[in-house]
């Protein structure tokens, strides 16, 4: 039966969830408030610079072919993809680096330069990640665990796979060289968890990197963005940029529309909001029609890490530092100052940084001449 959905917000999740919908035959409108489509990706623009706002590591190519697969489309007609290899140049304090990307025999090489006792504990370690990949991500990313019997049914699988470790603990049974362990444990970071805190379950990246690479988006993420307003506009879907919607309206405990900032109500069988969960139960549904999420439970939530991301672009290019396209640069610190961070809540001096610098692959994003960095 075809449905009025409304969608909330048009970062990935809601153009994805768009794109399936309308295959799915159904009547959908986006509603975005700011000016442009992305969200978290949205693409700021000044003076011949295309700065990419949030996500620049692409693992999963395979997600968008589905998303296009199921509009009868196909993704590379949209948009192109490129691999980067290395996937990540990763530095520590001193300035020493080291290159990891899906060539076995490379990686190998990289893990000697550091310690040759760790190739072994490496393979072991690889091994053990098609294992959380497989149970983690094939079979419970697309579940819904809404009580606490859903998570009961699949509780022992979890401990057998030792998902009660942290991922630097995890990473550790089989690296003993303290760089390497940071080197294969970095990962939760970048969604912004801590790997001393974050269960071993997200070590399948790693495992997902190795089997489908990290890719980039010729002309910058926003290009998948624009991709997707193409898409979705074949397909039917109605967009609405500057439009901010005020309050999703309940009825009898279901979502019935949306009332806009400039009092307009848009009816609807289903509202999707891809606005962060607490934002939307907090700011866009009233508390008398959520007697769980309370804005006292909301307060007392642990959240993850939001980031502070510099844009800068250069008048000339840096093609001889040995930087990489992404880079993990390390400070002297580790557990230390991700003990700081997530727990004491304070920045300290010696911080890390990713430093992205996409130009090395894509010079279309600044002007001739010029770098471009995100970092």
């Amino acid at each position: 039966m075809k449905k009025r959905i409304i969608i909330i917000g048009s970062g990935f999740g809601g153009l994805g969830a768009a794109s399936r919908l309308l295959s799915a035959g159904h009547d959908v409108t986006i509603l975005e408030k700011r000016d442009k489509l992305g969200g978290r990706a949205y693409v700021y623009e000044q003076d011949g610079f295309k700065f990419d706002g949030g996500p620049t590591v692409i693992t999963a190519p395979f997600m968008f072919d589905d998303i296009w697969n199921a509009a009868g489309k196909k993704r590379e007609d949209y948009f192109d993809l490129v691999p980067c290899d290395p996937f990540y140049r990763i530095f520590d304090h001193t300035g020493k680096s080291f290159d990891y990307n899906n060539d076995h025999e490379f990686t190998l090489s990289e893990i000697e330069k550091w310690n040759p006792e760790d190739k072994a504990g490496y393979e072991k370690f690889l091994g053990t990640t098609k294992a959380i990949f497989d149970k983690g991500f094939t079979e419970l990313a697309d579940e819904p665990f809404l009580n606490f019997t859903d998570m009961l049914k699949v509780a022992p699988d979890l401990i057998k796979l030792q998902s009660y470790k942290n991922v630097y603990s995890y990473v550790s049974q089989f690296i003993k060289n303290e760089f390497l362990r940071q080197a294969f444990s970095f990962h939760p970071l970048l969604v912004g968890g801590n790997p001393f805190d974050t269960t071993s379950i997200y070590a399948m990246i790693h495992y997902l990197e190795r089997e489908w690479g990290v890719h980039y988006a010729l002309g910058g993420t926003g290009s998948i963005v624009h991709a997707f307003e193409k898409l979705i506009t074949e397909q039917g879907g109605k967009i609405h940029t500057s439009t901010e919607v005020e309050e999703i309206i309940v009825k009898n405990g279901k979502a019935v529309g949306v009332r806009l900032e400039d009092g307009e109500k848009l009816d609807a069988d289903v509202v999707v909001s891809n606005a962060d969960v607490a934002f939307t139960y907090k700011n866009l549904i009233n508390p008398s029609h959520r007697k769980k999420y309370t804005d006292r439970k909301l307060a007392n939530t642990k959240y993850s890490m939001s980031l502070f991301v510099i844009y800068f672009g250069t008048d000339k290019q840096y093609r001889d530092t040995g930087l990489a396209h992404h880079n993990i640069i390390l400070g002297p610190r580790y557990k230390g100052l991700l003990d700081d961070i997530f727990h004491k809540k304070i920045v300290a001096d010696d911080f890390s940084l990713y430093l992205h610098m996409p130009t090395l692959t894509d010079p279309s994003i600044a002007p001739d001449g010029h770098e471009g960095f995100y970092v």
